[in-house]
């Protein structure tokens, strides 16, 4: 990401409000996309960054900032990265910290694939209200086209292709690979890290279907638990990969 400039909007803003809320909520196609951006062997995405909101108690008052980080992961709880914004007031963060900070911290959320922006909901509601000019020099900032304000996707082809809602096609076309796999490495099916997650886990996680039911097929314990007592159950119903609860029930 090369964003230098942070635009500011009003966070009471009730329009800012529901872009942070739609944020949240979509969230999980962004990790989703990243998790597979991770395992491509050629780059498909041209930028995937996180907006969350840092708060900090000066004065007796308590300063918000909204600030991008890169190089994200997320283990369904919360999410990690690299802060590549610098604080306009806040002290207690600086540009280039490693960050964790849980999920309802989102404000929003951007990935782009030829230069076509997905998410970014927090920037569509500030380009609604600029003028003709003022967008162009916005996106030029950025130089990614981020399209309609009124028309916000967030997956890759959704219009042609709206089953890409429910499961990512790389999911389904890696379905070969990912069975010579576990035929090949039986000892990932039950390995837990140590957080406790499973690669059932890490899978549901990201909404993945047709590894979830692979990777079950190949014996995996739907039961096991992170260190925190989650099951793979327990992402789906949370992050409402509603697909995915049937499987895993």
């Amino acid at each position: 990401m090369s964003e230098t400039t942070i635009f500011y909007a009003d966070g009471e803003n009730p329009k800012m409000i529901e872009a942070y809320k739609r944020a949240q909520e979509t969230f999980k196609y962004f990790w989703r996309e990243l998790s597979w951006e991770y395992r491509r062997i050629v780059p498909g995405l041209d930028v995937a960054c996180v907006k969350l909101a840092f708060t900090q108690d000066i004065d007796d008052d308590t300063i918000v900032e909204h600030m991008w980080i890169n190089d994200v992961n997320f283990d369904g709880e919360t999410i990690y990265g690299i802060l590549v914004n610098d604080p306009n007031e806040l002290t207690n963060v600086n540009n280039g910290d490693e960050i964790a900070i849980p999920i309802n911290q989102i404000s929003d959320w951007l990935f782009a694939i030829d230069g076509k922006t997905y998410g970014a909901f927090t920037i569509q509601t500030m380009r609604s209200e600029m003028s003709d000019e003022e967008r162009e020099s916005h996106d030029e900032a950025w130089g990614l086209d981020f399209g309609d304000f009124n028309d916000i996707l967030v997956v890759n082809e959704q219009k042609e292709k709206p089953e890409n809602l429910i499961e990512h096609p790389m999911s389904k076309n890696m379905r070969e690979s990912l069975i010579e796999f576990l035929k090949n490495n039986p000892e990932e099916i039950e390995a837990q890290d140590d957080l406790g997650y499973t690669f059932l886990h890490r899978e549901a996680i990201a909404g993945n279907q047709t590894s979830v039911e692979l990777i079950l097929k190949a014996g995996a314990n739907a039961d096991a638990k992170t260190n925190n007592g989650k099951t793979a159950l327990d992402f789906a119903k949370e992050l409402k990969w509603d697909h995915l609860i049937p499987v895993l029930q």
